[in-house]
């Protein structure tokens, strides 16, 4: 398996929460390596650019005001295969359909405070590390 970067964000009621740890210690654990970790509020234009494939969707909306809530911890996860091993880490979108033991199965609140985001393949990890880190943040 090639050596991969992927785009984690820990969303605004894993923060509220402080599971910022938590979180980092279950992806540390797993083999992936923090390279890159930033503590911000997205403005809305941040977050509707980042969201903007969902633009059409009936849950854009709320889903730009509930990241815009408050503060976000976004960080770059790299190691072995780390799209995949992120993803399968989070559990599914749905936490009622999450396996035990995830992320998600373990502290999500409902499907859209789901505490994680996590890039879903490598064109979508490139673009979203590229959204929230230039180059020399990630040396």
């Amino acid at each position: 398996m090639a050596l991969e970067r992927t785009l984690s964000i820990i969303k605004p009621d894993g923060v509220k929460r402080n599971l910022i740890g938590k979180i980092f210690t279950r992806f540390e654990e797993s083999g992936l390596k923090v390279a890159a970790v930033k503590r911000v509020t997205l403005t809305r234009a941040q977050a509707e650019g980042f969201y903007a494939v969902h633009r059409e969707r009936p849950f854009f909306a709320s889903l730009v005001e509930y990241m815009t809530s408050g503060p976000v911890v976004i960080s770059v996860l790299e190691g072995e295969g780390a799209i995949a091993k992120n993803r399968e880490i989070m559990g599914a979108t749905d936490p009622k359909k999450a396996a035990p033991g995830t992320i998600r199965a373990l502290f999500a609140e409902s499907i859209e405070a789901n505490t994680v985001h996590g890039s879903d393949a490598p064109e979508t990890a490139a673009f979203e590390t590229r959204y929230f880190f230039n180059a020399f943040e990630l040396l």
